[in-house]
């Protein structure tokens, strides 16, 4: 069916079989209405000769006319060979009929003969279907006194035309086998013309043979095996200025070249051989059309080449230019690196256009600022060449154009690359440095084209590209790709060193706005790294805030972004974690109102400084309370901090992570962790565990590697070997590491009472811390100590309520605390001279070095902090609790601090 032969022959089949089969449809119709027609004859014969004949008329007037018509009936429609016969009324009841049953019933349609006269009639219903005829029965006055009706039932009437179906399909089977043989012997000539090739194909090969012999502008020839012209396309005809009845005509006959004539002829295989045919230089290509083209001949394409071999060598220089520009805009500008990117220029044009090729910028353009004032002195940034061995300046060095006539100087001045074809006559380029002029003509540096660096309409900087083992020297048409090639990398260079200016602001913005050193606290041994993105500097914050009660906030945080506008969120939210960490808030209810912040920051200034708003920006704040060794995390959006416990076996807490600060969706959860003392918790941003194309899972994974193991580290060591294996190669994303290692004082530094709800119970409550600091060699805190706590244990219980406790911690300084079961927050004032009361809180102000309130599910805490003298400071304090941690402003490249 795929070929033309075999649809045609399916085509013939399917006429000859609908042609047959309506043949014999139509025969059995005919056939049929034949039986039809017979039987309806048949009944009316029979009805006439019943009705006519003697006695017929009289025994309808006896007294008893069935008994006398019933056996006549029978016996005339055995002999007749009808179906029924019957004798009626005129009104239609039936008198005799072949079926005794029907007598004295009614007969349907048959009074018509009484006007109409006899007739016949195909007739459906009661008793059957049937061809009947009814003639009216008269007497021998002519009176019609009953009717006759014979007939022939139609199944009668079908097997009479079914016995002729077998001759029927006997005949339409001996005509479609004949059909058929005659449809298959067409089809295989038919075949055999087309090669089996089917209706698609045959169409694509006469719409191809138009396109070849009168579009395709190349010339075809078909030839005979003999030397005759078969087809010659419009092309051929052209090139060769062939006579219009060439076709069929033997080669030498055409007035053609006597060569061209010749091997055209010979049937001789050729690649682009060029021949002379009149005007033309024709390159000839000529193949066997045997086994692909039937009988043996040759196929020959001619190409004019005359105009071609002129443009050759120059569009062959032109192809490579635009291959070397197409290579400069895919490996010039691939990082923002200015150096890199002088080097990227440098290394594309060596050697398919110079040999040597050397860049140098100005001084602010290395730095990243914007070049202004003269461009007398340039410093050399990249060198490339054919050869290490060169006369050229090193990079580094400082590239003076002072002399005025040089190419360089020309092509600053005009904004245009300049050429200098010949060096060994170039004075104005050897006055500039004669020296160095020497030795670049010695080497045999003979030729140079250099133009500016210019973007914006500002100048960067210079390139120069030389020849010097190539022998022919720079020519005018090549100032134009010289040109281009600076252009483009001008805009590259112009684009790092704008990235480079915007990098090292961001990055000191961001390190101005992060901790300069952590502060004094005895709670954890705290080490920490950061390193900003090598690209762009993200807004990845982390802090160490002491809190009252000897207790310690650790804060990580990371902004989504980079550059100067997520430096300069991650300060705001940074100084607002400050801010709410002095009203000592449960973790959750700080990252709360932060949310808060945020969203109302986002409402009021929804697009920000550049485009973008606070929120993705997420936040972990755990609080270390040592007394018990607790931590409280509670995260927004941040990844969970691991646990290296005492005996180096690695957790990851399933701290519950809510959405990203801004979102508006509260409240955030607070888990509670009880940390064995030695343990260290482990704070990160996501930049040390994300990269790209690499789960996160993986990166915990490796964490958890780093990390198991190091029960005998110190967090300065744990960081070390955090980095060590998991600082990725290209940091795409800011990274900070905070590793705390907790403490838990030393319960002999604890005290704490219950104190009963009375005021009689302060004084015993009073002597007890008295004989406490005695304890703990604190004497001269007594007075002040006492005072103050009486001051606020008399305040618990007149405006507090139940339970009222007081504790005393020794450690960097004395703690009071004293707390009870009231919400309600007491207010310094100060009162007048003629005021009873009012001086309390005043006084304890006054005393200690910081006080404050904070509150707790079951009320609140008054506390107060007393300094201590330095010989007074408990033993077992760690030293470098009061030390300083290092500046953010000397990170080196592993992000650690000197």
């Amino acid at each position: 069916m795929r070929t033309v032969a075999g649809q045609v022959l399916f085509l013939q089949i399917v006429v000859a079989v609908v042609l047959i089969t309506a043949a014999v449809v139509a025969i059995a119709v005919q056939a049929r209405n034949d039986s039809e027609e017979d039987a309806q004859n048949r009944s009316m014969a029979v009805a006439v000769a019943f009705a006519e004949a003697p006695g017929t008329a009289q025994a309808t007037q006896s007294d008893d006319p069935t008994a006398v018509l019933q056996p006549r009936v029978v016996d005339a429609a055995w002999g007749s060979g009808v179906d029924f016969l019957t004798v009626l009324t005129t009104d239609g009841v039936r008198l005799a009929d072949t079926d005794a049953e029907l007598i004295g019933t009614r007969a349907g349609g048959v009074t018509r003969a009484l006007e109409d006269g006899a007739f016949t009639e195909i007739f459906e219903g009661v008793p059957s279907t049937a061809a009947r005829a009814v003639v009216p029965l008269t007497d021998a006055d002519g009176v019609t006194v009953g009717l006759v009706s014979a007939g022939v039932e139609i199944d009668t009437v079908g097997h009479v035309a079914d016995r002729q179906w077998p001759m029927l399909l006997g005949s339409a089977a001996a005509a479609l086998v004949f059909a058929v043989g005659s449809a298959a012997l067409v089809s295989r000539r038919l075949r055999r013309q087309t090669r089996g090739i089917g209706p698609t194909e045959m169409t694509r090969m006469y719409e191809h043979h138009d396109a070849v012999l009168h579009a395709v502008r190349e010339g075809v020839l078909i030839v005979a095996e003999d030397g005759r012209l078969l087809l010659a396309n419009d092309e051929a005809r052209r090139l060769l200025d062939l006579p219009p009845d060439s076709d069929g005509r033997h080669l030498s006959e055409l007035g053609l070249e006597p060569d061209a004539a010749a091997l055209l002829a010979s049937g001789r295989t050729v690649t682009d051989e060029v021949l002379l045919a009149g005007d033309h230089l024709v390159a000839v290509n000529t193949r066997p059309t045997a086994p692909h083209g039937g009988a043996s001949g040759s196929v020959a394409t001619l190409r004019d080449t005359t105009e071609l071999r002129a443009l050759a060598g120059r569009a062959e220089a032109a192809r490579e230019r635009l291959k070397i520009l197409y290579e400069a805009g895919v490996r010039i500008g691939t990082s923002l690196d200015v150096v890199r990117t002088a080097e990227e220029l440098s290394a594309v044009a060596v050697p398919r256009f110079a040999d040597f090729v050397t860049v140098e910028l100005l001084e602010p353009v290395l730095r990243g600022d914007e070049p202004s004032g003269p461009h007398r002195s340039m410093r050399r940034a990249a060198l490339s060449g054919i050869s290490k061995d060169h006369p050229f300046q090193p990079v580094g060095d400082a590239i003076a154009f002072v002399a005025s006539g040089t190419p360089m100087a020309e092509a600053l001045t005009s904004g245009h690359a300049a050429l200098e074809a010949d060096l060994t006559t170039a004075r104005d380029w050897r006055a500039q440095d004669p020296q160095g002029a020497d030795n670049a003509v010695r080497y045999g540096v003979h030729s140079l084209i250099t133009a500016p660096l210019q973007a914006r309409g500002v100048v960067l900087g210079m390139a120069s590209f030389w020849r010097a083992e190539r022998p022919e020297p720079f020519e005018e048409d090549e100032l134009s790709f010289a040109e281009e090639l600076a252009a483009r990398a001008a805009v590259a260079i112009d684009n790092a060193r704008r990235f480079t200016r915007e990098h090292a602001m961001a990055e000191t913005l961001q390190r101005s706005l992060l901790p300069h050193a952590l502060p004094q606290q005895s709670a954890l041994e705290v080490a920490y790294r950061y390193l900003p993105a090598q690209a762009k500097v993200g807004g990845d914050w982390f802090d160490v805030i002491p809190l009252p009660g000897a207790r310690v906030a650790l804060v990580v945080g990371d902004v989504v972004g980079h550059g100067l506008h997520a430096a300069a969120t991650m300060g705001r939210l940074r100084t607002a974690v400050h801010n709410f960490s002095t009203l000592d808030l449960p973790p959750g209810e700080l990252l709360t109102r932060l949310d808060e912040l945020v969203s109302r920051t986002d409402q009021d200034d929804p697009h920000g400084a550049d485009g973008d708003g606070i929120t993705g920006a997420t936040c972990l704040y755990a609080i270390y309370d040592p007394v018990p060794g607790r931590v409280s995390v509670a995260s927004a959006g941040h990844l969970a901090p691991a646990v290296v416990h005492p005996d180096g076996t690695v957790w990851m807490p399933e701290v519950p992570v809510s959405p990203p600060l801004g979102l508006s969706v509260p409240p955030f959860e607070t888990t509670e962790l009880q940390l064995p003392e030695g343990s260290q918790l482990v704070l990160y941003t996501d930049g040390l565990v994300e990269q790209r194309g690499q789960d996160l899972d993986v990166g915990l994974h490796r964490l958890r590697a780093a990390l198991t193991g190091g029960a005998l580290r110190s967090p300065e060591e744990t960081c070390e070997a955090v980095f060590d294996a998991m600082l990725p190669e290209h940091r795409r994303d800011d990274i900070a590491l905070l590793v705390a290692r907790t403490r838990l004082i030393d319960p002999e530094h604890v005290a704490d009472w219950e104190v009963d709800f009375d005021p009689a119970a302060v004084g015993p409550v009073r002597g007890a811390c008295a004989r406490k600091l005695a304890e703990w060699g604190l004497e001269e805190l007594e007075f002040t100590t006492e005072l103050v706590l009486s001051e606020l244990i008399t305040n618990a219980i007149r405006y507090g309520s139940a339970p009222v406790r007081v504790r005393l911690l020794y450690e960097r300084a004395l703690i009071c605390e004293v707390s009870d079961g009231s919400s309600t927050s007491p207010y310094l004032r100060r009162a007048a001279t003629t005021d009873e009361g009012g001086r309390g809180l005043f006084l304890v102000a006054r005393l200690s070095a910081r006080w404050g309130t904070r509150y707790t599910p079951t009320g609140k805490i008054i506390w107060t902090e007393q300094p201590l003298a330095d010989a007074q400071y408990p033993a077992d304090l760690p030293l470098e609790a009061f030390g300083d941690f290092g500046d953010f402003d000397d990170f080196d490249d592993t992000g650690r601090a000197p």
